[in-house]
């Protein structure tokens, strides 16, 4: 088999994490548009992720966010995003580099792009936690799961943002 020295697998890679980008810099400077609301996984021990000492306790691997109604101060740039969300009424100021996510999903047009996390992210999080169930593939792919079935409940005053894994949605 011929050696792949463009690597298309990390420009594809890029140019996936660039709608990512695009999507969350327009969600910046517009709000989110009707429906629309996002899902976003990563790993929580990659390297330049910031979280409080509480959130890593509570996900020592991964975090699945929920950017919908509760969010504020979103700003993106080249390499992150950043976000303020409420976690059990108390207020927190995330850090995400974008080669730490694992998945995005926008379940009101059910689109998604996964990743293999970076070879940096990667090892980083090994690191932290060699226990960590990290893929060997450096490939990147759209998912095409269904839309999760989910009860619409209203939200309740002062409650602030539930973290959910991504599978919880996942019909079996």
């Amino acid at each position: 088999m011929a050696t792949d020295h463009i690597r298309y697998d990390v420009l594809a890679r890029d140019a996936l994490r660039g709608v990512l980008r695009r999507v969350l810099t327009d969600a910046a400077a517009h709000g989110l548009p009707g429906e629309h609301h996002f899902f976003i996984t990563f790993l929580s021990t990659a390297e330049g992720v910031k979280l409080s000492p509480r959130l890593l306790a509570q996900y020592p691997e991964e975090m699945t966010i929920i950017l919908q109604h509760q969010f504020w101060d979103l700003v993106v740039t080249e390499d992150r995003f950043e976000v303020g969300l409420s976690f059990g009424g108390v207020p927190e100021r995330l850090v995400v580099p974008f080669n730490a996510i694992k998945s995005f999903f926008d379940p009101s047009v059910q689109f998604g792009l996964q990743f293999e996390p970076s070879d940096a992210a990667a090892e980083t999080a090994a690191t932290v936690d060699p226990a960590a169930n990290l893929p060997a593939s450096p490939a990147t792919s759209a998912l095409t799961a269904p839309a999760p079935e989910r009860k619409d409940e209203p939200e309740k005053a002062g409650e602030g943002a539930e973290v959910v894994r991504l599978d919880r949605f996942r019909k079996k």
